[in-house]
C-alpha cells in the first residue's frame, strides 16, 4: 500500500499543493541521497531540485507499478548518474585544453583544516570518504538501505535488479565499509 497514492493522484491531475506535500516528505532523503552519491558535493540541492522538475513532468505517466517513494529513488538515482555522467565529460575537455598550464587549485579543497569544526561535519566527511570507495553499484545499494531506509524490495525495484543482486551489494558494500569506519567506533 503506497500511502502517497492520493497525492500522488492528486498531483497527477494538476494539483500543485498536493505535488508540494510529496516533496516536503521527500525533500530532505533526496537531497541526503544526492550527497551520498557525490560524496557531499555542493551540487546536491540542485541534483535534488532537478529530482522534483523531472518527477513533476513525469507524475502523468506515473503508473504506480511501484511505491511513489521507491519511484523518486529512482529518478534521483538516473539524476545523479547524469550529472556525474556530464561533469566527468566537462573534466575530460577542460583537462585536455589546460594541460599545458598548470591545475586550478579548488579553495575548497585547499583550505587549512579548521579543528573548530563540529564532530558531526568530521564525521559525515568521513563516512562521505568511505562511501565514495565503494564501486558504484555497492555504494548506490548501501545508501538506498542504511541512509535512506529503502526495503531490499524497493532498492531492488529502484536499481531494476533482482532481490538478491540488490542484497549481495548491500552485503559486500558493508563489508568494505567495516575496516573503513572500524577507526571512527575507536574514536569514540
Amino acid at each position: 500500500m503506497d500511502a502517497d497514492r492520493g497525492l500522488v493522484e492528486a498531483a497527477a491531475a494538476g494539483d500543485r499543493e498536493a505535488f508540494d506535500e510529496l516533496v516536503r516528505r521527500y525533500q530532505g532523503l533526496i537531497v541526503g541521497l544526492a550527497r551520498s552519491l557525490t560524496a557531499g558535493n555542493v551540487d546536491a540541492e540542485d541534483s535534488a531540485q532537478e529530482v522534483f522538475v523531472r518527477a513533476w513532468r513525469s507524475l502523468p505517466g506515473f503508473r504506480g507499478e511501484s511505491t511513489f517513494r521507491t519511484w523518486i529513488h529512482r529518478i534521483a538515482i538516473n539524476v545523479v548518474r547524469s550529472h556525474q555522467g556530464r561533469l566527468a565529460r566537462l573534466r575530460r575537455m577542460f583537462q585536455s585544453r589546460s594541460a599545458d598550464r598548470s591545475p586550478a587549485i579548488d579553495p575548497i579543497e585547499s583550505a587549512p583544516d579548521r579543528r573548530d569544526l563540529e564532530e558531526h561535519i568530521l564525521l559525515r566527511d568521513a563516512i562521505d570518504t568511505a562511501l565514495a570507495s565503494l564501486p558504484e553499484d555497492q555504494r548506490l545499494a548501501v545508501v538506498l538501505r542504511d541512509v535512506q531506509g529503502l526495503e531490499y524490495k524497493e532498492i531492488a525495484a529502484a536499481l531494476d535488479v533482482p532481490i538478491g543482486t540488490a542484497e549481495s551489494r548491500i552485503f559486500r558494500g558493508r563489508q568494505r565499509l567495516k575496516p573503513l569506519l572500524e577507526p571512527l567506533r575507536k574514536g569514540r
